[in-house]
This record gives structure tokens, sequence and C-alpha cells, in this order.
């Protein structure tokens, strides 16, 4: 779904890149549309979309490499802007099938140093469930 169609989708994250869906967005350029978790694990919690439609990880080709890298910087680049550090960040991608949502999504939370009991077992660094973006990169 591409950014000038104003009928909704049955991709709620499509939805909000389109803005039609009351949802603040925090960061936007052409790639990659940035909002808050809501759900959030910990006090800043953001999902870094890619604004074209990918379903998720497995999803990925070769030729997206370019987006993914873009996602994390951007992921980065708002934690420090947060006043949040890069180091105390947990940064992931939700492995199929254990995705709520079928967009691919980066998570950006912080401090991971704050994350409760529950939010460290979703997001399970290296899990079946829960893979780095350095995993993802390096499958395409």
């Amino acid at each position: 779904m591409n950014s000038s169609s104003s009928q909704k989708s049955a991709c709620i994250f499509c939805n909000i890149v389109n803005k039609l869906e009351d949802t603040e967005i925090l960061y936007e350029d052409d790639l990659v549309c940035v909002f808050r978790d809501i759900r959030p694990a910990t006090k800043y919690h953001i999902l870094i979309i890619p604004k074209r439609h990918i379903d998720d990880t497995k999803s990925l080709k070769p030729s997206d490499k370019d987006l993914v890298e873009r996602m994390l910087s951007v992921a980065k680049e708002m934690v420090t802007k947060n006043n949040y550090t890069v180091e105390d960040t947990r940064f992931g991608y939700h492995w199929p099938p254990f995705r709520s949502v079928k967009h691919l999504h980066l998570h950006a939370i912080a401090p991971e140093s704050e994350m409760g009991y529950i939010a460290r077992m979703v997001f399970m660094k290296n899990s079946y469930w829960f893979v780095s973006p350095e995993f993802v990169e390096s499958r395409l």
C-alpha cells in the first residue's frame, strides 16, 4: 500500500502510515514511520516500520538491506534524541509466527535495564520469537 492511498487497509500499520488512524507519528521520512508501541514494555518503547507494506522478517529480500539498515539507524537516532542510550536499549523484531501485526516492525525499548520480567520474556534477546537487527541483516 502506498502513502497516497486514502482507503483503510486491513493492516493497522498501513493505516497509521497513511494517517488514517489517530496515532501520533514521532518521525517519518520517505522510507520509514515511527510511533509508540500501544503496550509499552518500558518508558520509551517505539516501533519503526517501513512505509511500504512488508509482511515480516521472513518476507525481506536482499534488496531490502538498505531499508533494514535505515530502520535501525532511525531507531538509534530516536533513542538518543530522547535522552536514552543505545547501550541500554533493546532492539529487535518478532520472528514469525510470533508477531501480533503482519507488517514488519522494529522494536526499540529503553531503558532496557528497566524492563520487567514479562517484557524480558516477550522481548527475549535472540530467542525463537525475538531476534536482533543483526540477525535479520545477516539473512539478507
